[in-house]
């Protein structure tokens, strides 16, 4: 028995109901790791939350798992099920932007609140609900498309290609994309296509990327179409081969083993907020340990979907603060004390003030990073 079930198994004997944390996620899409990797970011951070004690006089934490399988209706549903519940006060979403898209609605007519570790969609956050239940520590489009561009830049390419998904996911990174290049003269998007998911390859598009003369391809895409054009660019004489700078979507399944040996022959970038790989924060140090020991993980360069374990962790840490500050679990109130919350000394930073009445995002577009994968999957910064 874990120390967290111990807390939980006490607090029910003394007659402690449990606040609830629904977790609705992508398990039991094929390829994904990243709703794993929040269930165990969420996970760590209840465990530590209860064995000090709960919240609101010894009241343990509790994670309900909301399978949604990437499919907007599921989550819809879990969004209603979940808020009829007694005590249920945030839900987490997991990587895939229209899913939570779909599901903006349904949240603010129940005044749930949503914790993102993951979906970057700017519309997510910037809803145009009033009040915003939506809170989100990860990325978002206009960052990442921002990294990549100016990366592409900083690499002396002048002209770039762009593949995105057919999706909410992709228009945010399209709109994204167009915004930059206003403020921009480089680099150039010479070429932009789109695809939908379960694609079998990109053979089309990148012949026409090459023939309008990109030098590199920007590519907004999960793990799936990611190991496609991985697999189909290694197979390729290294003269063809175009660099591709990759949203952090790629990082949310087991890209290694589905590109196999083919990743180690192409220059695959891709933006990130955090990693474990070189990561000397005593409080990163600390919660991978905890990963280690709990999960049987190796060492940091097993972590799967690391971004997703640390913002899911300093989230449940932001909710507890929140609810103790609140005095309930009313989630008007516990929203409301999301927006004061003050100090926090997290996994992925240290933060002067989490959020505010303006501003729903924990990060901003300084704390992203480009990376690299190393032969494990894990993913090492790149100097800037």
């Amino acid at each position: 028995m874990t120390l967290g079930s111990i807390a939980l198994a006490l607090a029910l004997a003394a007659g402690k109901d449990p606040v609830f944390l629904g977790l609705d996620l992508e398990f039991g899409h094929q390829t994904s790791t990243s709703a794993e990797a929040v269930q165990r970011g969420v996970e760590l951070a209840i465990a530590e939350v209860n064995a000090a004690g709960g919240v609101l006089g010894g009241r343990p934490l509790e994670a309900v798992v909301l399978p949604n399988r990437a499919v907007p209706a599921r989550g819809i549903e879990n969004v209603k099920t979940f808020s009829a519940l007694k005590d249920a006060v945030a839900m987490f979403c997991g990587k895939f932007s229209p899913v939570v898209l779909e599901e903006i609605s349904a949240l603010h007519e129940n005044e749930m609140i949503m914790l993102d570790p993951w979906a970057a969609a700017d519309t997510i956050v910037d809803n145009g609900k009033q009040p915003n239940y939506v809170f989100r520590l990860s990325l978002k489009d206009a960052w990442a498309m921002k990294t990549l561009l100016d990366h592409a830049t900083s690499r002396g390419f002048e002209r770039v290609a762009l593949l995105l998904p057919n999706t909410g996911w992709g228009r945010s990174s399209a709109a994204a994309a167009e915004a930059y290049t206003k403020t921009h003269r480089s680099p150039r998007i010479v070429a932009t296509r789109w695809f939908n998911w379960g694609v079998e390859t990109f053979a089309e598009d990148y012949a026409a990327f090459r023939a309008a003369g990109a030098e590199a391809l920007v590519f907004v895409t999960n793990e799936g179409p990611g190991a496609v054009m991985v697999r189909e660019v290694a197979a390729l004489p290294p003269e063809k081969r175009m660099p591709i700078l990759a949203h952090h979507g790629v990082a949310g399944g087991d890209l290694v083993t589905l590109s196999g040996p083919a990743l180690g022959q192409v220059d695959l970038q891709v933006v990130q907020f955090f990693t474990f790989m070189g990561n000397q924060r005593p409080q990163a140090r600390e919660l991978l340990a905890a990963i280690e020991k709990r999960y049987g993980v190796q060492d940091a360069a097993h972590v799967l979907s690391a971004g997703g374990v640390a913002a899911a962790h300093d989230l449940t840490h932001l909710i507890a603060m929140a609810i103790q500050k609140a005095g309930t679990t009313d989630r008007k109130a516990v929203r409301k004390a999301l927006e004061e919350l003050r100090e926090y000394d997290g996994i992925v930073k240290k933060f002067a003030r989490p959020f505010t009445p303006e501003r729903h995002e924990a990060l901003s577009s300084e704390d992203l990073f480009m990376a690299r994968f190393t032969a494990e999957g894990a993913l090492v910064r790149i100097p800037r």
